[in-house]
């Protein structure tokens, strides 16, 4: 598994403005439509997998709190601006609870995209391994509260996470 980098932000409280997320939604599905024209799914795939070019992405969608939120608040984004059909790749999981769909929401994914079923099996298992990685050395034992598994149409994927250090915030 290759680790392509690690951000530290700090963590500000309170949700994201909901007139915010609306304008970020509309730029982001414009955006990923160029995004994929140029680079193809897995070139998107390949750039939102650098947190520092994930990290410039929320700050031209709108998102300008250099925090912790970035990372859910984008990701969900994401999420729902993603068009699969559309774009090529997909998004799996996200911040608490719903990082628990990750697998069932990856399998409907790869059926999706026409992968077999190892493939799906792979890429469950894949986000299951970099959960318990993260949770367990890389992170120094900081709990995951975001787990997000993205998938393109060639069953390449990456995983953007992240986890709490509680005493620091």
């Amino acid at each position: 598994m290759r680790r392509t980098g690690v951000v530290d932000l700090g963590l500000h409280t309170g949700p994201a403005p909901h007139w915010l997320l609306v304008r970020m939604r509309k730029l982001a599905k414009s955006m990923l439509t160029i995004l994929v024209n140029q680079y193809r799914p897995d070139g998107v795939l390949t750039r939102l997998a650098d947190p520092f070019w994930f990290q410039a992405l929320s700050a031209v969608l709108g998102f300008d709190f250099d925090s912790s939120g970035v990372t859910p608040v984008t990701c969900a984004v994401l999420k729902s601006a993603i068009v699969p059909e559309e774009h090529g790749f997909g998004v799996a999981g996200g911040k608490g609870k719903r990082s628990k769909h990750t697998p069932a929401e990856a399998r409907a994914l790869g059926e999706k995209f026409g992968l077999t079923d190892a493939k799906i099996s792979s890429l469950v298992y894949s986000s299951r391994m970099a959960a318990k990685v993260d949770n367990a050395a890389i992170q120094a034992g900081y709990p995951l509260y975001h787990h997000s598994l993205f998938v393109t149409e060639t069953g390449n994927w990456a995983v953007i996470q992240q986890g709490m250090n509680v005493e620091s915030r």
